[in-house]
């Protein structure tokens, strides 16, 4: 069931505290559900997957629409595609063992999964962020460089970046399941949160953490701060050319062309720098709010996003609203041959 292993005392500052041995290591992780709350946590199951379902059928509709609509064969478009399939595949590997938990109680999650669960996460949302990153220089050259946006970005170019994203995500959030499966795991295997991830795995260790530490802290920082500070370039630059613009419709024009994406990078960012700060300075905080900064990370972009692409890009309303009427007009058709 585990292995040996040997710890001594190390005035290393993520050392652990000396003790002679730790002979075993847990096979089995135990997930939480809302402190103090938990002989209501079947009801509160039920608007979580009212939001999972939310969630999927948004996205699946984005993908769908894309998908078959051809005349949203284009950058933006494939890049919001992109997204809305992140979004699906994030919410999946989390939600139904979400639901399980305060459904049936199922608080147990096996080391194996928990870490696949911890890969899933963190390279996904690694992966979002490019594509976020790739969307604001969508938008920086179509606003900017009008003129040079169909060379610049053309449909392969924009295929290319998304390989690229997931490569990216992929290799960097590669080595923390193997530096989470080199530490052991011998007393408390309580998580503060109803799903794994690397900063909370880590906390549990009974081990030197200092690599977990640094290397985590080296991929946020090349991965989401590098992307942050080259979108808030990218709306800097914006910024400045639409201030430039002569008339007030074509500066109005311009930003409302950015408010979905804004919208939705402060979705993603926010969450998740607050999450990070959690975790960081937040030991002698209620866990209760832990676990609300985690659901709200993990839930948040997938149910809203798209909702604000659906409610502000007027293709795909357009075509939602198509496909709605035309349900509807068969289903009238049908009651009248009756």
């Amino acid at each position: 069931m585990g292995y040996q292993c040997d710890l001594t005392l190390s005035s290393a500052p993520f050392s652990v505290p000396a003790m002679t041995s730790c002979n075993f290591t847990h096979a089995t992780f135990v997930l939480i559900g809302i402190p103090g709350l938990e002989e209501a946590h079947f009801w509160i199951g039920f608007p979580l997957f009212s939001m999972y379902a939310v969630a999927v059928f948004g996205n699946c509709i984005v993908v769908f629409i894309i998908r078959m609509e051809r005349t949203l064969h284009a950058p933006m478009y494939l890049f919001l595609c992109m997204l809305a399939a992140i979004d699906l595949a994030l919410s999946t590997a989390t939600m139904p063992k979400i639901l399980a938990l305060f459904w049936f109680d199922s608080r147990e999650i096996t080391f194996d999964a928990c870490i696949a669960q911890m890969f899933f996460i963190h390279s996904l949302s690694a992966i979002e962020s490019t594509i976020l990153l790739a969307m604001a220089f969508d938008r920086y050259i179509a606003i900017c460089h009008p003129l040079r946006h169909a060379t610049v970005l053309n449909n392969t170019v924009t295929v290319q970046i998304g390989m690229v994203a997931v490569v990216r995500g992929s290799l960097f959030f590669i080595p923390l399941p193997l530096l989470i499966k080199r530490l052991a795991f011998c007393h408390s295997n309580v998580l503060s949160h109803s799903y794994c991830v690397h900063q909370d795995v880590m906390k549990l260790a009974y081990a030197d953490t200092l690599p977990n530490v640094v290397y985590g802290l080296t991929a946020i920082l090349l991965i989401m701060g590098v992307d942050v500070l080259f979108i808030s370039l990218s709306y800097v630059l914006i910024i400045r050319t639409v201030l430039q613009l002569p008339s007030k419709s074509e500066r109005a024009k311009a930003f409302g062309n950015c408010v979905s994406h804004i919208s939705v990078v402060l979705a993603f960012y926010v969450p998740l720098i607050g999450l990070s700060v959690v975790h960081r300075f937040g030991n002698n905080l209620d866990p209760i709010v832990h676990v609300l900064m985690g659901d709200v990370y993990l839930l948040l972009p997938p149910v809203i996003n798209p909702i604000i692409y659906g409610a502000r890009t007027k293709q795909i309303r357009t075509r939602v609203l198509a496909m709605l009427k035309i349900n509807c007009d068969k289903d009238l058709q049908a009651v009248g041959g009756r």
